[in-house]
């Protein structure tokens, strides 16, 4: 990078809950750029989240509140229309396994083609490949520890609205 230009990234998700893998990539992201917009997806695609749009942002700012150039906000619509309003010069994207590159390498194409940003990959660390906010909300909701999954400012939100437990079938 080069001292007189800023840096800035986006990286966008649904953060639905957040994982320990988005905060891997976003601590690693924060070390690269100069500034972090981590940006809430508002997708009215994605049914019933578990968290409301406050929810979400509230926890990825405990969960980042030591990284001090990571910013939390949201959108609705197009990425590469946020990335050129708030002036990014680039977007942030893990992946966890290879099948995650086919579907994000043709969305990345297409912003670049809309805004003229480009897209980094950065591969998730081994530890959390597997991990997913939809496996995570899974056996949360089955019951399921996932203290070692997510930051402790999420696993506290989520305990708040585990289910009631169900009786016992006979």
């Amino acid at each position: 990078m080069n001292g007189t230009t800023a840096h800035s990234a986006i990286y966008p998700g649904s953060f639905d809950p957040m994982t320990r893998g988005h905060l891997d990539v976003i601590q690693r992201a924060s070390a690269i750029f100069d500034k972090v917009v981590v940006a809430v997806v508002v997708n009215p695609q994605k049914r019933d989240p578990l968290f409301s749009l406050d929810e979400r942002e509230e926890m990825i700012r405990k969960a980042c509140a030591d990284l001090e150039n990571v910013e939390v906000t949201h959108f609705r619509g197009l990425l590469a229309n946020f990335v050129q309003r708030v002036g990014a010069t680039v977007i942030v994207k893990g992946l966890r396994v290879v099948s995650d590159f086919e579907g994000e390498m043709s969305t990345a194409l297409m912003n670049r083609s809309l805004s003229g940003v480009d897209t980094v990959f950065l591969p998730s660390d081994p530890r959390w490949s597997f991990v997913s906010s939809t496996l995570v909300k899974e056996v949360f909701n089955l019951g399921a520890d996932v203290a070692k999954y997510v930051p402790p400012a999420v696993l506290q939100v989520m305990q708040s609205k585990r289910p009631a437990p169900r009786p016992a079938e006979t």
